[in-house]
């Protein structure tokens, strides 16, 4: 049944029904402090909503094939902020200063409880993974001595307890999204040693067939309603 690529379907079977049980504020205290969870980073005045993690969970349906995560669009590499008009666009395979995560494994440490795992969610969007903390703002373009920057540096500074070796992992829609990598390299510039880059982000996720929460959804349901009734 499994390929290469691909995850065994009971595995994720298995995976999505803990991460239903367990429940958002739980799922969140096991990627930061489990006494004072941080908060979502809170920013000047900037044009993305700000995003609240603790919603619902929804179930999302396996897709054939892979989410394209690796996939080398022959871009460049950079250790400067991509401009917030320009963050839809193909992105590089690598990130200086800091590392690329796949799905597999970064689905593997959730599953077995990473301790100090911070999952970080960075564009506007409804939909994110479990358990994610919403940094939108760090995703914007700009400059490394900007407000944004400072902010985020008090922010990183408040949750990580000034641990800069904290493992912090950043995401946003795909492979297409400019936004994470932003924000991976505020952190890096901020000098957080252990950044890690999750390119395929949301999309990768989803067509994993792993559980995702939606913030505008008052309850569990799917985002696509024919695959409404699947188990």
């Amino acid at each position: 049944m499994s390929a290469r690529g691909k995850f065994p379907h009971q595995r994720m079977a298995l995976f999505a029904a803990a991460l239903l049980a367990v429940g958002g504020v739980q799922a969140q205290d096991s990627f930061g402090e489990a006494s004072a969870p941080p908060q979502p980073y809170q920013s000047p005045p900037q044009p993305y909503p700000q995003q609240q993690p603790s919603q619902p969970y929804v179930q999302t349906t396996a897709q054939p094939g892979d989410a394209a995560e690796a996939a080398d669009f022959g871009v460049m590499p950079t250790d400067q902020l991509r401009p917030t008009e320009q963050l839809h666009a193909p992105t590089p395979t690598s990130i200086p200063g800091g590392r690329i995560i796949a799905t597999r494994q970064l689905m593997q440490l959730l599953q077995g409880g990473q301790s100090g795992l911070m999952l970080l969610h960075a564009f506007p969007s409804p939909l994110h993974l479990p358990g994610a903390i919403a940094v939108i703002p760090a995703g914007q373009g700009g400059s490394f001595d900007d407000a944004v920057q400072r902010e985020f540096g008090q922010y990183l500074q408040q949750a990580t307890g000034g641990d800069t070796s904290r493992m912090l992992v950043f995401y946003c829609q795909g492979v297409q999204c400019w936004a994470s990598y932003n924000a991976s390299l505020r952190a890096i510039r901020l000098g957080y040693r252990n950044v890690h880059w999750y390119r395929g982000g949301l999309d990768a996720w989803q067509q994993a067939g792993l559980p995702i929460q939606d913030g505008s959804q008052p309850s569990v349901q799917s985002p696509v309603p024919q695959q409404q009734g699947r188990q």
